[in-house]
């Protein structure tokens, strides 16, 4: 029988720790789930929150400093937390398109600069990045032989470059000014480098976000439909077809379960651009279309969402020493119960850290949201 919708939704949340907390090491849960988006210091400690049973946030600050855990751009041209084993086969995957993204954008080619030149300065890169630098001390080094090029030549190179952002601090390890470090990866990825890159990365996808399509893969990386194509092609009997509600054609791991549609699902507050809500081809599965527009802002902004059997029902910000949850439609007294037990825990946790974590996206509340419902919850 094909799968429905809701045992999509329902896979989704399983592969993503989502339907029950896990006692896992946070490296080991980092790349159970594939990668965490990253671009907000607090969004990983949040995310692993949200599944992982007694989770401390000083074991996610060590996991950074040692490197067990890195931060990087990779996919969607986006900085995610992945696991230090899995960076140099995903930034092969990602490699040509983080390298397009700059080298052809206006920004660079207006400087009349060749993508040569700036290749030509990756090992140098690497080796001034044998410890740690800013920006700034990055641009002051590429100025000698760029002049006043230097900020755009490092704009490309931090992007595709094989370099990690290292933690400077404060509440979530990462703060202003950034601070980069070479990668132990090589400065260039042959092509079959790239091609295993694209079905690693393929099936670790899966095996956090599937079943899914072609279609779901590129919007989760930004990948081209053909890398797609080969790969799948590649990896033979590693990955089968299954089929789904739609007309897409839907991969999974060969031997992967998905729940059954009665399966339970507990509320969570996601973290702001939580890869459950990325990893699929619009509308996506646990947030519904009528929604999208309150929960995507207009500049891409995807905020802290509530999701209430399994699917999102509202948003959440830190207010008043505790959490505002606004839920979009009428909720039970089961779903309130549900919700406001992990508010007060997670207030809890971010009164020990940052109680006025995502601060600079304050103004999105201020413009107003039609919600249904409004509470404060405080640990």
């Amino acid at each position: 029988m094909p799968f429905t919708a809701r045992q999509l939704a329902l896979a989704t949340l399983d592969r993503q720790l989502l339907l029950a907390r896990r006692r896992l090491d946070v490296a080991e849960a980092v790349r159970r789930v594939c990668a965490l988006q990253a671009q907000t210091p607090a969004s990983p400690y949040l995310a692993l929150w949200n599944r992982l049973q007694d989770f401390a946030p000083e074991d996610l600050d060590a996991a950074f400093a040692d490197r067990r855990i890195v931060k990087a751009t990779l996919m969607r041209i986006t900085l995610h937390a992945v696991h230090a084993e899995d960076y140099a086969p995903y930034h092969a995957a990602m490699l040509s398109t983080l390298r397009a993204s700059r080298l052809y954008d206006r920004r660079f080619t207006s400087i009349e600069l060749t993508p040569a030149d700036a290749d030509a300065l990756l090992p140098k890169l690497a080796a001034f990045l044998a410890r740690p630098r800013t920006g700034a001390e990055v641009e002051q080094e590429i100025t000698r032989r760029f002049g006043e090029h230097a900020h755009r030549v490092w704009w490309a190179l931090r992007t595709y470059a094989p370099i990690h952002h290292v933690p400077t601090g404060g509440p979530w390890s990462f703060t202003q000014p950034n601070a980069y470090l070479a990668s132990p990866t090589a400065p260039g990825s042959a092509p079959q480098d790239a091609a295993a890159g694209v079905q690693r990365l393929l099936l670790a996808y899966l095996r956090a976000f599937g079943p899914a399509s072609a279609q779901d893969f590129a919007r989760f990386t930004l990948l081209g439909r053909p890398g797609i194509t080969q790969a799948l092609h590649e990896l033979g009997d590693q990955v089968v077809r299954v089929t789904g509600p739609g007309r897409a054609a839907l991969f999974d791991l060969a031997g992967a379960t998905v729940p059954a549609e009665d399966t339970p699902t507990p509320p969570r507050l996601l973290p702001m651009w939580d890869s459950t809500l990325l990893a699929h081809a619009v509308p996506g599965r646990v947030l519904p279309q009528e929604y999208r527009p309150l929960v995507v802002r207009r500049n891409g902004d995807m905020l802290p969402c509530l999701l209430v059997d399994g699917q999102v029902a509202g948003v959440w910000r830190a207010a008043d020493g505790g959490l505002e949850l606004t839920t979009f439609r009428k909720l039970g007294k089961a779903a309130w119960q549900g919700l406001t037990e992990e508010a007060a825990k997670l207030s809890s946790l971010l009164a020990d850290r940052d109680p006025v974590v995502y601060r600079r996206y304050g103004h999105w509340w201020d413009k107003g949201f039609p919600g249904v419902e409004s509470t404060i919850v405080k640990g």
